[in-house]
């Protein structure tokens, strides 16, 4: 019995942390929102950028470079900003995005983060944003996987038992 649960449990992260299921991306999106969070997010942020798949793309970062207005090198033909958010969390990061979509009319976005974080961001978000929320990953630095695995478990079961709203 403990070889079963050890083997369900071993299947269950390499499918929803390390393989996520991530739907094909469309050739358009309203936005491109790069999440915080470890790995180069921002090559690929810059790449969907550069491939204009957005008009607009925004980088969750640290508040000194949100009021600087240039966490990311410009894209000709694309506005960039960023943003820090309240709280410092995926969940504040979630937020800000439905009070973005809201005022600004998004229908649909693709936020940027790591294979890890990818299911746990899309449900965050789709509890916010009530249009088409698609994952873009970066690959996670290969001693990273040590901490992030154990990390979004338990961000994981807090989001799904604890935070169920956005």
């Amino acid at each position: 019995m403990a070889l079963l649960v050890l083997v369900m449990f071993g299947v269950t992260t390499a499918r929803v942390f390390v393989w996520p299921d991530l739907r094909p991306l469309p050739g358009h999106v309203d936005a491109i929102v790069e999440l915080g969070g470890p790995g180069d997010r921002d090559a690929v942020t810059l790449d969907l950028a550069a491939q204009h798949l957005a008009p607009l793309v925004i980088q969750s970062t640290v508040a000194s470079d949100a009021l600087s207005d240039t966490c990311l090198p410009p894209v000709p033909g694309v506005e960039i900003g960023c943003f820090h958010p309240a709280p410092d969390t995926t969940r504040g990061e979630a937020r800000w995005i439905g009070e973005q979509a809201a005022e600004h009319g998004w229908h649909s976005i693709i936020i940027v983060t790591t294979p890890d974080h990818a299911w746990r961001a899309r449900l965050r978000v789709q509890r916010c944003f009530p249009g088409e929320v698609y994952v873009a990953t970066s690959p996670l630095p290969p001693l990273d996987w040590f901490r992030q695995i154990p990390y979004q478990w338990g961000a994981s079961a807090k989001a799904l038992l604890l935070q169920r709203a956005c």
